[in-house]
């Protein structure tokens, strides 16, 4: 839960049974994997509203785990959510290389790092809060077999590509998880990374 002290823990705990009381029909059909995901992405943003904006491809949880228990990597878009995640992951945006290489190729740095840690053999999760063009490349990348991305957070904010990014990304066969429409960003892709973590390890989430 994120909770260090007594206090803290009794707060947590009040708070996701009060997430569950709030969004318990909108859970109802996901396995217990998604809905604890759900209820950790309800419980850090306090929006119950992602209760039915959150889609899973029905491999997604299963894949993300497996990749997780196989030393499987997290790569990030930015720093931000690579910051909120319980476990060290990586993110490429400040390297050299890649500013030089979203300078030359007239892309956003957050595409170009996507590139670079393809270069650089990744294997792992992928989580995506706040670039969709990022997600667009990954998704790209993998579908060429350059990017080997087991598993897909794909969760960008904004009204400009975040919502047509989370579509594209639902109408391939890359294990993913999504939330439709403009919604989403670092608490919610930090949520649901750290939701995948602590299943991983079986700990309560």
């Amino acid at each position: 839960m994120g909770a260090s002290t007594g206090q803290g823990y009794e707060i947590a705990r009040k708070s996701r049974e009060i997430v569950r009381e709030l969004i318990s029909r909108d859970i109802s059909s996901l396995s217990p994997g998604e809905a604890a995901i759900v209820e950790r992405i309800v419980h850090s943003t306090a929006d119950p509203e992602y209760a039915r904006l959150t889609e899973f491809s029905k491999d997604f949880v299963d894949e993300a785990l497996k990749s997780l228990r196989n030393s499987g990597g997290v790569l990030t878009d930015i720093e931000m959510v690579r910051a909120g995640i319980s476990q060290p992951s990586q993110c490429y945006i400040r390297e050299p290389a890649v500013r030089e290489l979203a300078a030359e190729r007239d892309i956003t740095r957050a595409a170009a790092s996507m590139e670079y840690a393809a270069s650089h053999g990744f294997r792992g999760i992928v989580v995506i809060g706040n670039a969709p063009t990022a997600l667009m490349r990954v998704i790209e990348l993998t579908l060429e077999g350059l990017l080997d991305a087991e598993a897909v957070i794909g969760v960008p904010v904004g009204f400009v590509g975040a919502a047509e990014s989370k579509e594209a990304l639902r109408g391939t066969d890359i294990p993913h998880m999504i939330t439709r429409g403009p919604k989403g960003g670092t608490p919610v892709a930090v949520a649901a990374a750290n939701a995948l973590i602590a299943l991983s390890s079986d700990k309560e989430v």
